[in-house]
């Protein structure tokens, strides 16, 4: 079971880290693709901004799972021992 939950929490790390990176892209790309200093090049970065945050919240929340799991497992142990 803790096994599962810290593979869970780990893929759902993944999964967020590969979000970030492509929100990153486009708002890179944003900047080079788009019209300087119009309205459309602002309205753009709008989601993948908002994805990102998404995304850094969604690995945060992974990363609890993981080191809650982690705690999980320790005191099991010190509880065999």
């Amino acid at each position: 079971m803790i096994n599962n939950t810290l593979a869970i929490g780990i893929q759902g790390i993944q999964d967020g880290m590969s979000g970030m990176e492509n929100a990153a892209r486009k708002i890179a790309r944003a900047g080079v693709d788009g019209p300087q200093g119009s309205a459309e090049s602002g309205s753009s970065l709008i989601e993948p901004i908002v994805d990102l945050k998404l995304y850094q919240r969604s690995v945060e929340a992974s990363a609890q799972v993981v080191k809650t799991a982690d705690e999980t497992l320790g005191s099991l142990l010190d509880i065999m021992v």
